[in-house]
């Protein structure tokens, strides 16, 4: 199968939508399916990707320029036709739309002009973060957007069941679910460190962790509401533009700053619980990482959450908003031993089977379904 990806953002920024497009390039170039990827241009930005199996997929990084106030997202300033000519050059079976918006806009455009069926995975809650940045004058028109790109595709690929019904409920069609795997190989409870909880945490605390972008829709300063529970360390573990203003909020806060790989592993697997605070997750990856980890979470009961955590068995769910809830939810589990270490268990149970292997080869089917709804529209 040729498979064109394109990527609203990617390397060297690392996010949701990067880590997808980098697990789905390593299985399906170790799978001996062609790749190739087109993301906006950074400066210094690699022209290859080189996979896990070693093989390298080329990266055609078109024109872009920084988001005013948000230097990290990229905007395209790539025409419709210099995509079509870029698809036409590669001649896929499927195009892979990672998160789109701008660039998926015009790319799902040049796609229905160069007659390729397209996939369009839906990981950013836009809509969402256009309040959260005090601009829900916006939201309406986001919809507007997302209906626009998502109703030229083949197939839209929802990560969560409320995620779903979300996008149907705002007229948004032909979607299925596909979810996000998790490297079990990399994420375990044998990576639990005293040496790195002794960095962090004094003897005897228990150590809370989050991890992910330190920015206003993370909803990081909610957790407040756990930095002076007695007995209690927050461990925080990301970077972004709130690092500053949290770290004055909560002072007796650790920040690990950006980490990756197995010491990423590790300051998790040393945590005690895990805490996401943030309202807007269509998924929640690192939910599932930190459950892999031998964790239990406590996430709003909202989202993507909603399918990851199993309340009373893998973690907790609360309110949104309800910041006495969480700290409760906290309490409960922190302070007794037991349940903790059956929560944890039970967690990387529950994530054993997700690995990305077998969501990417669930991503081929749906791939195999657009490619035949496409053929029987053009025999109609």
């Amino acid at each position: 199968m040729r498979i064109l990806v394109i990527a609203e953002s990617f390397l060297p920024h690392i996010n949701g939508v990067t880590n997808s497009v980098l697990r789905i390039a390593d299985h399906f170039a170790a799978s001996g399916d062609d790749l190739e990827i087109i993301a906006p241009k950074w400066p210094g930005a690699d022209t290859h990707l080189r996979t896990s199996c070693g093989r390298r997929v080329r990266v055609r990084r078109i024109a872009s320029a920084p988001m005013p106030g948000y230097s990290e997202v990229r905007i395209a300033t790539t025409s419709a036709t210099a995509l079509r000519r870029r698809i036409e050059e590669f001649e896929p079976d499927v195009i892979h739309l990672a998160s789109p918006t701008i660039l998926g806009g015009r790319a799902m455009v040049a796609a229905q002009k160069a007659g390729v069926p397209t996939v369009a995975v839906y990981q950013t809650d836009i809509p969402g973060f256009t309040a959260r940045y005090g601009m829900s004058f916006l939201e309406s028109a986001s919809w507007q957007l997302l209906r626009d790109v998502h109703n030229r595709a083949s197939l839209t690929l929802a990560p969560s069941t409320a995620t779903r019904g979300q996008l149907l409920e705002h007229g948004i069609e032909r979607v299925r679910l596909w979810r996000r795997g998790v490297d079990t190989s990399l994420f375990s409870p044998s990576l639990r460190s005293s040496t790195l909880r002794a960095r962090y945490a004094e003897p005897g605390e228990r150590l809370v962790a989050y991890m992910g972008r330190l920015a206003p829709e993370k909803q990081v300063a909610d957790l407040r509401v756990l930095h002076d529970m007695p007995g209690v360390r927050l461990l925080i573990v990301g970077d972004g533009p709130e690092r500053e203003a949290l770290r004055r909020e909560m002072p007796r806060a650790r920040f690990a700053g950006f980490r990756t790989g197995t010491d990423l592993a590790a300051h998790l697997a040393s945590a005690d619980l895990f805490v996401h605070p943030g309202e807007l997750e269509t998924f929640g990856q690192t939910i599932q990482e930190a459950m892999a980890s031998g964790l239990p979470v406590i996430a709003p009961r909202r989202g993507g959450p909603v399918d990851l955590v199993s309340p009373s068995r893998t973690g907790w769910l609360y309110t949104p908003g309800m910041l006495d809830e969480l700290r409760d939810r906290a309490g409960d589990l922190l302070f007794d031993d037991a349940k903790r270490a059956a929560f944890g268990a039970a967690a990387v149970e529950s994530v054993r089977k997700r690995t990305w292997p077998v969501l990417s080869e669930q991503l081929r089917g749906y791939y195999l379904q657009a490619i035949e709804s496409h053929a029987r529209e053009l025999v109609r």
